[in-house]
C-alpha cells in the first residue's frame, strides 16, 4: 500500500472509532454508520495537504512529551494556588513570542501545547513572521515574565529536535530564518 493510502485508511479508522464512542457501544449499524459518515467527511470535506520534512526523532519526542507533562502539572498547582490564595487577583497580560519553527505543522503542535498548560492561551499566530501572542495568567514579577519565555524557549528547542533538525529540513515556508537569528522575544 502507498503512503496516503495508509493515511486514508487511518484516518477513516479514527473517524469510525470517534463515531463508535459518541454513540456509546459498539454494534454493527454503528460501525457501518460510522464508516458512512467517515467516506462522506473524507470525500466531500477533505483537508489541504500538509507539507512535512525531516525525520521523527524518537527520543527527542520523548523528552517533549515529558517535559511538557511536567509544564502542566507545574502550571497546574500554580494555577490552583492563584485561586484560592488570598490577596488580589494575578496580573494577567499578553506575551509576543517568535518562534524558530519552520514547518506549519510543527507550529501548530507547538500553539496545541502552549494552550493545554494552564494558564496559557494562544490568542494569535503571525504564521509568517512565526510569532504567537500567548495570553498568561500571572505576570506579576519580572520572574514569572522570564519563566514564561524560557518554558516557550525550552519548548521551542524540544519540538525543533523531535521534528525538524535544521540539517534534515527541507522545507520551504516563507518568511523564516535561520535559527540562530531568530531568537528574539
Amino acid at each position: 500500500m502507498s503512503r496516503s493510502a495508509v493515511l486514508r485508511a487511518g484516518s477513516l479508522a479514527w473517524l469510525v472509532f470517534v463515531w463508535v464512542l459518541l454513540w456509546g457501544n459498539i454494534s454493527v449499524a454503528n460501525i457501518v454508520g460510522g464508516l458512512v459518515v467517515a467516506v462522506l467527511i473524507t470525500v466531500l470535506l477533505p483537508l489541504p495537504r500538509v507539507p512535512v520534512g525531516g525525520r521523527i526523532h524518537l527520543w527527542s519526542i520523548v523528552k517533549l512529551v515529558g517535559i511538557s507533562l511536567w509544564y502542566a502539572a507545574q502550571s497546574s498547582v500554580q494555577v490552583a494556588w492563584l485561586s484560592i490564595r488570598p490577596g488580589p487577583p494575578p496580573v494577567t497580560g499578553v506575551l509576543r513570542c517568535r518562534l524558530a519553527i519552520k514547518s506549519d505543522l510543527v507550529l501548530t503542535l507547538c500553539v496545541d501545547v502552549l494552550n493545554l498548560i494552564p494558564g496559557t492561551l494562544v490568542l494569535e499566530v503571525d504564521q509568517v513572521k512565526r510569532t504567537v501572542y500567548v495570553h498568561v495568567l500571572d505576570l506579576g514579577t519580572d520572574r514569572a515574565v522570564h519563566q514564561f519565555h524560557a518554558t516557550v524557549r525550552r519548548l521551542e528547542r524540544l519540538f525543533i529536535e523531535a521534528f525538524e533538525r535544521p540539517a534534515e529540513w527541507a522545507g520551504d515556508t516563507p518568511g523564516t530564518g535561520d535559527i540562530a537569528t531568530r531568537k528574539e522575544l
